[in-house]
């Protein structure tokens, strides 16, 4: 058996919070530059990444954060802060690529985690998990999982055509816009932390 119902909520779900179609600039500006064997493999390294944290916080997510004493605001708020340094980078960095990244592959930190496999994918899917009745109940949360990451990556991989089209000129725009957009996110993260913190004390 398969519930439609459970696999639907929770796909709509993570396809709001992971925003496939809003990953798109932040993809292009952060892996600007790189050939492009390069920069679909860091597509299929970012979603991998993003899966195994999702997986693993799946499975054994809530009693992770329960042994490091890790409450989901204070997760919520460190992810933010980790996002807002990326944007700034991005919004004040060289034309070339920024220098974040330089130091570190993309594809694990920000794309895989915190901007894909953030506090609230991961808080949603420790929900879905728990919530989940029986065997049709797992495997439907697990499919629209899978479906998911499907989808990421099929977004990541095909929006490298937009480099070609836009070239040098639009890439540093895109870096900008994914900037500014990366930044919002990054503090209305912080945002929902510090309100879970103040609503829970």
């Amino acid at each position: 058996m398969f519930d439609f119902a459970v696999f639907g909520s929770l796909f709509l779900t993570l396809f709001v919070i992971m925003d496939p179609p809003g990953i798109t600039p932040i993809f292009l500006a952060l892996t600007s530059g790189r050939p492009v064997k390069v920069q679909r493999r860091m597509a299929w390294q970012a979603v991998c990444v993003a899966f195994g944290v999702i997986a693993v916080f799946g499975i054994c997510g809530q009693q992770i954060l329960d042994y490091l004493h890790v409450s989901v605001p204070a997760l919520m708020i460190a992810g933010g802060l980790l996002l807002l340094l990326i944007a700034l980078d991005l919004l004040t960095g060289k034309n070339d690529e920024p220098k974040q990244t330089k130091d570190v592959n993309v594809a694990l930190v920000p794309l895989g985690m915190p901007l894909l496999a953030g506090p609230g994918a991961i808080v949603s899917v420790i929900l879905a998990v728990q919530k989940a009745d029986g065997a049709a109940g797992q495997v439907s949360v697990w499919a629209a999982i899978v479906a998911m990451h499907v989808v990421l990556w099929i977004t990541m991989r095909y929006s490298l055509v937009i480099i070609r089209v836009i070239k040098d000129g639009g890439v540093v725009l895109v870096t900008r816009l994914a900037g500014m957009m990366l930044s919002a996110i990054a503090v209305q993260q912080i945002i929902n932390g510090v309100l879970q913190v103040v609503r829970g004390s």
